[in-house]
């Protein structure tokens, strides 16, 4: 599969997160002669935070991460995933898919059941050969890094056409505070959350309950800002890690919070500029809205619309689906009031076409890789930034063959 062409230029060199080894392996849950399985062991006293799909279909490995968050930190941690096979819609074979790879990982890392997370990623709906993972989980603590992310990363992946990643260094009372995150994902991406995984590492010292608190609100602001088809996902895992390896306690420090919120939001654009067949980036900015609540539905309905998303992917300047998606987003919205930009340029005012709007601009503007929508209500002060891609015929080649 080529690789996107929105993909930055190659891996980056992520940082060594004191506390955190990580190792992969290929297991052949699906795919042949690749790495799919990683297992990253976490030393005693990390806190482990989470947010998870709100699917009413949820995995069994989201249902049991969900059910461990908040236990007892002072013990070591792992997190164990796997692509190729989401372990979803599995019955009572799934949970006890689950139940046997805590329990391999126990046996191989010391690591209790109550504190080894799962994530699995891939096709839906077929019993997981968990057999094959257990049989590597000694190979991987074997195999443990503190280098390794990169190899973690590279065996998340589906249909993705690259690996991501994405870190933060920073000072903090002279001390050096490091955060390190991987993701996967590509298509089935829509809020609350996305068929997406992310594992962030950081070595910083703070309480589970300040760092779910942290992770749970800048989570709103990143992974349930993106969307490449509307679909929400059976799999969604985010799990931050934070070890203490570094002793800076950074409870309540705005510039950790700040870096977290870089990093996340990083790797949520990544996983947009790898939607399925996309060759767009788009940022959907509204303003104007009755409240922050409204500016997200039209936000999303601008960004989930086949028919904005294939004008886009076609270059066409349709401003006319866009004044279609606010119309149908359910936001209360006025009509004369209505105001609508790419880029910089003004293609509508006061619901009615600017009277300086050039059509020649606006469909050159609408050639670039990376793109903005702009739409202000003018009824109050609410607002929301979505990002999201176009919609090709590759997305239909993907998903058409996604079983074969």
């Amino acid at each position: 599969m080529p690789v996107s062409p929105l993909a930055p230029a190659a891996f980056p060199q992520l940082p060594e997160i004191g506390g955190a080894t990580f190792a992969a392996t290929a297991a052949g849950v699906k795919y042949q002669n690749r790495k799919d399985v990683m297992l990253a062991v976490l030393a005693e006293g990390t806190a482990v935070a989470g947010v998870f799909t709100r699917s009413a279909t949820r995995a069994a490995p989201v249902l049991d991460c969900q059910a461990k968050l908040g236990s007892d930190s002072s013990a070591p941690a792992a997190i164990l995933v796997n692509a190729g096979n989401a372990n979803a819609f599995t019955g009572k074979h799934g949970d006890g898919s689950v139940t046997a790879l805590t329990a391999a990982v126990e046996a191989a890392t010391g690591v209790p059941q109550t504190r080894v997370f799962t994530a699995s990623t891939g096709v839906i709906g077929e019993p997981l050969p968990h057999d094959r993972i257990a049989g590597k989980v000694t190979e991987l603590k074997t195999a443990q890094s503190p280098g390794a992310i990169s190899d973690a990363a590279e065996a998340i992946m589906t249909t993705d056409t690259f690996a991501k990643g994405a870190s933060a260094t920073l000072i903090i009372n002279g001390e050096t505070v490091n955060i390190a995150g991987i993701a996967k994902g590509s298509g089935m991406i829509a809020p609350d959350m996305a068929t997406m995984l992310v594992f962030i590492f950081t070595d910083a010292k703070i309480a589970q309950d300040d760092l779910q608190t942290a992770v749970s609100g800048l989570n709103s602001k990143t992974f349930n800002c993106i969307t490449v088809d509307s679909d929400t996902s059976t799999s969604d895992t985010l799990i931050v890690a934070a070890t203490g390896a570094s002793g800076v306690d950074v409870t309540g420090n705005t510039e950790f919070a700040n870096a977290l919120h870089d990093v996340m939001r990083d790797l949520a654009h990544q996983v947009v500029r790898d939607g399925e067949g996309a060759t767009k980036f788009v940022e959907v900015q509204v303003t104007g809205a009755q409240d922050d609540g409204d500016a997200h539905k039209v936000a999303l309905a601008i960004a989930n619309s086949p028919l904005v998303k294939t004008a886009i992917a076609g270059e066409d300047a349709n401003w006319g689906r866009v004044v279609m998606a606010v119309g149908k987003s359910g936001a209360a919205a006025d009509r004369d009031r209505l105001s609508i930009r790419f880029g910089e340029i003004m293609v509508a005012e006061n619901g009615w076409r600017a009277p300086d709007y050039s059509e020649e601009a606006a469909s050159a503007y609408m050639k670039n890789a990376e793109l903005e929508l702009g739409v202000d209500l003018g009824i109050g002060v609410g607002k929301s930034t979505v990002w999201t891609c176009d919609l090709t015929h590759g997305y239909i080649t993907i998903n058409a063959d996604y079983r074969s």
